[in-house]
Formats: C-alpha cells, sequence, structure tokens
C-alpha cells in the first residue's frame, strides 16, 4: 500500500514538474510537427518536380552529341534505351556480347527511324585490359555524346553467399563495376573536351542498404552510385550531366526469377515504361529512381532503419521467388 501511496506522489511531483515547462513543450512538439510537415511537403514537391513537371520539358539529347553509346543494348532496359535515343535522331552505338543480337538490334533501329548504328561485340564477363583497349579503337572517329552505362547482371536467384557460384561473383564485379569505371573512363575525355556530355550509370534501388541473400549484388550497385556521385561533383563544372539512377524491380530478363516480377504494371513498370520515365528526369536531377512508384517506395525506405530494411527484403525476396529459391530456412535460421 505504502509503494502505490509513493507512486503515485512520485507521479504528482512529476506533473507539476512538467507543469512548469508546459509552454516550452509545446513550443518544442510544435517545432518538431512543423519540421516533419516541411519534410514531408519537400518530399511531396521534389517528387512532382521529377516525376510530373519534368515531363512537360522538351529536351534536346542531340545537343551533347551525334552518338549515343548503350552497353547491354540488345535486351531489357538497354534496348528501351537505343530507342528512345533513336526516336530523337542520335545514332546508336550497341555493346553487347551476342552478335546474332546485334545486328538484329541494328537493323531493327535503323528500319524504324532511319539512323545510323555501330555495333560492338564485348563480354564484359572477361573484365581485361584488352576488351577495353578494343572496344576503345572502334569508338575512337565517333562524337559521344551520350554513354548508358546499363550492362549488369544478378542473381540468377536470391541465395546465401556461399552458395552463389564463383563465376556470379565475378561477373557482379566484372560487368556492374568495372565496366561503368572503364567506359567512363575511356568516353569521358572528349565530352570534357566538347565541354558537354551525358552519362546514365545504372546503379540499383538494392543499394539503399546493405541486401540480404544479393549481397554482391547490392555490393555492386553501391559502387555505382558512389562512382556516379564522386564524378558530378567532379565535372559538373566542365559541363557534364552524370545521373545516377536507382530503380527498384524492372520486368526484365534480370528479374525472371520471379512470375510476379514478370509481369509488369504500376509497382513493376516495363523496360519502355521505365526508360521512357527516367530519360524525362535528366536535367532535373543527377540522382534518382527514375520511376514514380520506386521513389515512393525509396521515400519508405529513408524512414526505415537497417535492421527493418533487412528483415523486410529477406521476407520479401522469399515471396517474390518462384519456387527456386535454395534456401534451408531449418538449417539457417537467425539467433
Amino acid at each position: 500500500m505504502a509503494s502505490i501511496e509513493y507512486a503515485v506522489h512520485l507521479l504528482r511531483q512529476i506533473s507539476r514538474y512538467l507543469k512548469r515547462y508546459e509552454n516550452l513543450l509545446a513550443v518544442v512538439g510544435a517545432l518538431y510537427a512543423s519540421k516533419i510537415s516541411f519534410i514531408v511537403a519537400w518530399k511531396v514537391l521534389q517528387g512532382l518536380r521529377v516525376y510530373i513537371l519534368s515531363r512537360l520539358r522538351q529536351q534536346d539529347f542531340k545537343g551533347y552529341g551525334k552518338w549515343a553509346v548503350i552497353t547491354g543494348g540488345t535486351d531489357g532496359i538497354g534496348k528501351a534505351y537505343c530507342r528512345e535515343f533513336a526516336n530523337r535522331g542520335l545514332n546508336i552505338v550497341i555493346i553487347s556480347r551476342s552478335l546474332d543480337k546485334l545486328k538484329a538490334t541494328a537493323e531493327e533501329l535503323e528500319r524504324d527511324f532511319h539512323i545510323s548504328t555501330s555495333i560492338i561485340q564485348a563480354d564484359f564477363t572477361e573484365g581485361t585490359r584488352s576488351l577495353y583497349t578494343n572496344i576503345k579503337e572502334q569508338l575512337a572517329d565517333k562524337e559521344i555524346g551520350i554513354l548508358v552505362n546499363n550492362v549488369g547482371v544478378m542473381y540468377d536467384y536470391p541465395s546465401y553467399f556461399l552458395e552463389v557460384p564463383e563465376t556470379k561473383l565475378w561477373q557482379c564485379i566484372n560487368v556492374n563495376m568495372t565496366s561503368v569505371t572503364m567506359m567512363t573512363y575511356m568516353v569521358l575525355p572528349q565530352m570534357v573536351q566538347r565541354g558537354k556530355g551525358l552519362v546514365i550509370n545504372m546503379s540499383s534501388i538494392s543499394s539503399f542498404y546493405p541486401l540480404p541473400l544479393m549481397a554482391a549484388y547490392s555490393a555492386s550497385k553501391a559502387y555505382v552510385d558512389w562512382f556516379s556521385r564522386a564524378l558530378t561533383y567532379e565535372y559538373k563544372s566542365k559541363g557534364i550531366n552524370i545521373q545516377t539512377l536507382l530503380p527498384s524491380y524492372i520486368s526484365t530478363k534480370l528479374t525472371r526469377f520471379s512470375h510476379f516480377l514478370q509481369r509488369p504494371g504500376y509497382i513493376v513498370p516495363d523496360a519502355h515504361s521505365f526508360v521512357n520515365s527516367a530519360l524525362c528526369t535528366v536535367g532535373t536531377t543527377s540522382r534518382t529512381t527514375g520511376y514514380w512508384t520506386h521513389g515512393l517506395q525509396w521515400w519508405w525506405y529513408e524512414h526505415m532503419p537497417e535492421s527493418l530494411w533487412n528483415l523486410s527484403s529477406w521476407v520479401l525476396l522469399q515471396m517474390l521467388d518462384s519456387g527456386e529459391l535454395h534456401l534451408d530456412l531449418q538449417k539457417n535460421k537467425h539467433s
């Protein structure tokens, strides 16, 4: 009984104490609420500017230069970029591994848009110096205004690190990281010399936090993001526009591990819808998801602690899997 009386007495003392600072606490609360309201309003306005108002601008991509170079340009996002830039009157250099696909894509672009094309067969999984020397020689006579570092690889399906084949890990390094670095290194000098150029680097929303079950892939895309942001600071004053794209899932061959992701929609756009949206953001922002629903996902992740990200992505990747995920959950439970 005495303890209850003491607790009541203590609460009364605390109440009297807080009343002394009631006005101060009200001011602090109002300031905090104002801060949150301002942040939300600013994010909404930014979203409108990037994803809505940017569509009202007519951009002259030919002003960057005569040729656009797209890596991984025979499928998915890369091919969509080829078609969009060709539709805007640029000549296209397509770099990819399959010679048959290169020829077919080049013929398609020339037939549909009446532009010139050039094809370079290159297997970026090699990652050798001679590979990039060969590409550089074939680009030497062209005025390159735009470079799209699109080529990339993902895990065949979400996996524990030790279950990923060694060849796939090397691909994540050579294709996702080395190609972006070296392609930019060979093309950037002529852009700097002319004082204009556009480099679009394909990162991923998976780089926001480390991504369990996609560890090496997520890390490789984080490299692309940081690399691009640093170059933006270095070369913006020289007239070079470097944009980092951090999309969420897009319905392409890279997401074939999931039946759900193969069905395009507002949450998972197809390559054409994504590229059409992303191109509108060029010149508006140097770092974006490129697509409005992906922007909403990014905003949500900004307010999510890393522990919750890990748990939610862990569950999501297993839900998205089409039944091919080789995880022994009984043997690998978290303590």
